[in-house]
């Protein structure tokens, strides 16, 4: 897609947003010490933590700041991972998943502190996250995580069923879990704010300038756009689930080991006040055990944002589906009428973990968000910043792992959206007790994975 034509979907952020800055497009040749490409959370977050350690950076973009993942999400501030726990984490990667735990578990903080310190406007409320279990046997998934993350000096606390009724309103959970430290933002606010304070710090942003390349020349990396050409020292690649959207060439293998699924988005009406002292009246953010994806917030407006998966691209389908389940979740609300109905990629991994990588001398990469991108992209900044500027491993909080791309990554990615389906089926099943646990809730990728491993064993 020419850069001329891109556009900011019509969503509730990009209507109430005031403007981000005016960026020019990179021409000629440039330099600096440190070149990031992408300017979501992640790579606005390291230039911005790079400038305050008095760092030369420069940011690439192919849109505009916040136009990807970034701007286009619920805004959820949520300090876990979508599936592994803890243990899980440090199973796979040691000692610098035990780092990486330390990091997760303070990310939401991190992001609060990020806006606070930057005086950054994005309507940012640290009411906490809450987890309720849709059928009672999930408890055990609410236990097992209040359990690990307690060990992990986390603030989280088991909830009864009569507790997440008084702190959501309904009565359609049977407990779950609250991370005091989680919350909500307008995310698209949270970008425009980083790309201001990035730029009132010296740093540089160009827009418009997707790039098609990078690559290492006499001791520098060399980043090409249609117009012009900038080197670094040093690279950071940060453009998760976008990666091969504007040039299929730029990094094929961490492309194509994530799946990016289409997330929707959507806000109601401001609801009444009568409403709102009973509908999730402390104002946490709320996602819950649901695999085809229960979730919501408010905004600012008292909106409640809230979304789902559908197969195929009507809006008008899923403000049904999503109506009729906010009624029978809240029957107080009454007739549900949405304002705004968007959509952007969420980058998905086989295992849930987040992929990062050193891609040779100074040079790296992260990848698959996998739905919790907002507070945990702010923090992976702030270590990648440490790791452009030679901190060694062991000192920084990322486990890094080689890239390992999908078979068929094309064809699942087209097939990804019908798993919906077998969602629902899941969701409506009790987990069964068993001596090891019940198993977590799955996502739309888990039955791609089932496939990749199939076709790689015969």
């Amino acid at each position: 897609m020419p850069p001329e034509t891109i556009r900011m979907p019509e969503s509730l952020w990009a209507a109430v947003t005031p403007r981000g800055p005016e960026l020019p497009q990179l021409e000629g040749r440039v330099q600096a010490d440190v070149v990031i490409v992408g300017a979501g959370f992640t790579g606005l977050s390291t230039a911005l933590h790079l400038r305050e350690a008095g760092v030369d950076v420069a940011v690439v973009e192919a849109a505009e700041p916040g136009w990807g993942g970034s701007g286009r999400n619920n805004g959820q501030v949520i300090p876990t991972l979508t599936r592994p726990d803890p243990e899980d984490i440090v199973a796979r990667h040691g000692a610098p998943g035990e780092r990486f735990v330390a990091l997760l578990r303070d990310c939401a903080s991190i992001l609060f502190d990020v806006a606070r310190r930057y005086q950054i406007q994005a309507e940012q409320e640290q009411a906490g996250w809450i987890q309720p279990v849709h059928s009672p046997g999930r408890i055990r998934i609410a236990e097992r995580r209040v359990r690990q993350w307690s060990k992990a000096g986390a603030a989280v606390e088991l909830l009864s069923r009569e507790q997440v009724r008084d702190m959501l309103g309904s009565d359609a959970w049977f407990g779950g879990f609250w991370n005091r430290t989680g919350g909500h933002v307008n995310p698209l606010a949270l970008s425009r704010g980083l790309a201001h304070a990035v730029l009132d710090r010296g740093g540089r942003i160009f827009a418009r300038s997707p790039v098609s390349r990078f690559e290492r020349i006499s001791n520098r990396w060399v980043v090409t756009t249609p117009h012009g050409e900038i080197s670094g020292r040093a690279l950071i690649l940060a453009t998760n689930a976008y990666t091969g959207e504007f040039e299929k060439s730029l990094a094929p293998d961490i492309a194509r080991e994530v799946m990016p699924v289409r997330s929707w988005q959507m806000a109601t009406e401001p609801l009444s006040e009568a409403a709102c002292k009973t509908v999730i009246p402390g104002r946490q953010a709320m996602s819950d055990t649901h695999g085809e994806l229960y979730f919501a917030r408010y905004d600012a407006r008292n909106r409640l944002v809230t979304g789902g998966a559908l197969i195929g691209t009507d809006p008008e389908r899923l403000k049904s589906q999503v109506g009729a389940r906010l009624k029978r979740l809240w029957p107080q609300i009454g007739e549900v009428k949405f304002d705004y109905v968007w959509n952007g990629y969420v980058g998905m991994t086989s295992d849930f973990l987040p992929r990062i990588h050193h891609l040779g001398p100074d040079a790296f990469a992260w990848a698959g968000c996998n739905g919790r991108a907002v507070a945990l992209s702010i923090a992976i900044g702030q270590e990648l910043a440490k790791a452009a500027q030679g901190a060694p491993a062991q000192d920084l909080a990322l486990p890094f792992t080689e890239p390992a791309p999908w078979v068929a990554h094309g064809l699942l990615r087209r097939l990804a959206p019908l798993m919906l389906m077998v969602y629902r089926r899941r969701d409506a099943a009790e987990i069964p007790d068993g001596p090891s646990g019940p198993p977590q809730p799955e996502h739309l990728v888990a039955w791609a994975s089932n496939l990749r491993n199939r076709w790689r064993s015969s």
